[in-house]
């Protein structure tokens, strides 16, 4: 586990150019979704429109990161056919690519954003996404905590003061924090209530978070009950399979060793009138009404290992400039 340097400040928008649809679960994480509207988001339909591009697409969704060099390889191209075709694709925000170093200089290793694109046609999702307001809380901007070693914090620099001492999370320094881990415990988050702000009904709630298991160094049979909690009530309970260390994460830096934690899974949580949801699977009854929205002017988020959990393996959090998405922890509104 280990920092990052970016900006301590909430950012705040609405989420109109593009949003990640609610999460399927597949093997070793989640599904991410991207729906598409074409009069609007023109550049990504550009980027689909070549076979070229396709098949780079499936390629890395097939088989993870690669760098330029690999990408000929397997589908048989020149390097300068895959280059210009990475540019468009990386200029359409379908991939993400970091530079790392090679045997003679660098490279770039290319990932895939989304397992799946929908192009829509009925303009229904433009609508929507107006009625839809989105924070993203930096992962080291928690205004409390109480966790127990294995912990620690990181930037995208270094890691952040002594690993393993608690009282270090207090280090007004942690708003530059990129990834935190603890083995026990939990961190908690204010969010504003925007929609109090606006006077606005809530018909859904969102947290979008990257997410591992933590134990020291890496293990990808390692279980951990990893639960939420919402204006204190918990909402539900996911299970992390593991701490992930085969691969370097696309964000990772360069720096971290790949004996740390490299990725998580993007586990979304949806309340609703109905329930708590992570894709198809209903994680708990609780309902939006239980979080008494209306009545507070922030959002708290707490997230950690309950204390009768039965898995109680620890957690990973990855923030902006660590793991394979490129953001900290986002908050979705969804106004009537």
């Amino acid at each position: 586990m280990l920092d990052r340097n970016s900006d301590p400040k909430k950012r705040t928008r609405l989420a109109g150019k593009r949003e990640r649809a609610r999460a399927v679960p597949k093997s070793n994480g989640i599904r991410s979704f991207l729906n598409v509207d074409p009069e609007q988001q023109f550049e990504i339909v550009r980027g689909l429109a070549s076979p070229v591009r396709v098949r780079i697409l499936r390629l890395l969704r097939r088989r993870g990161p690669l760098n330029v060099n690999q990408i000929s390889e397997a589908l048989g191209l020149p390097q300068s056919t895959i280059a210009t075709n990475i540019q468009i694709l990386e200029e359409s925000e379908l991939i993400d690519t970091e530079i790392g170093r090679a045997r003679k200089g660098q490279q770039k290793i290319c990932a895939a954003r989304f397992d799946e694109i929908v192009i829509r046609l009925d303009g229904e999702e433009t609508s929507r996404q107006k009625d839809i307001i989105e924070v993203e809380m930096p992962v080291g901007l928690y205004t409390s905590y109480n966790v127990s070693a294995p912990c620690g914090l990181c930037s995208t620099k270094g890691i952040m003061g002594v690993l393993d001492v608690p009282d270090l999370f207090l280090d007004p320094c942690r708003v530059q924090a990129a990834l935190i881990w603890f083995g026990r415990g939990h961190v908690e988050y204010k969010f504003p209530n925007n929609a109090k702000v606006l006077n606005a009904n809530v018909e859904a709630l969102e947290f979008a978070l990257e997410l591992s298991s933590e134990v020291p160094g890496t293990n990808a049979d390692w279980p951990s009950d990893i639960s939420l909690w919402v204006n204190e009530v918990k909402v539900g309970t996911w299970t992390s399979p593991g701490d992930y260390g085969d691969r370097r994460g696309v964000h990772t830096p360069r720096w971290w060793k790949l004996e740390g934690s490299q990725y998580g899974a993007l586990t979304q949580w949806h309340i609703s009138p109905k329930g708590t949801y992570m894709g198809a699977k209903k994680l708990s009854s609780v309902t939006l009404a239980q979080l008494r929205l209306a009545e507070h002017h922030s959002i708290r988020l707490r997230v950690g290992i309950d204390d009768d959990a039965a898995h109680p393996g620890g957690v990973n959090i990855f923030g902006r400039g660590f793991g394979n998405h490129n953001h900290d922890i986002l908050m979705r509104l969804h106004l009537k």
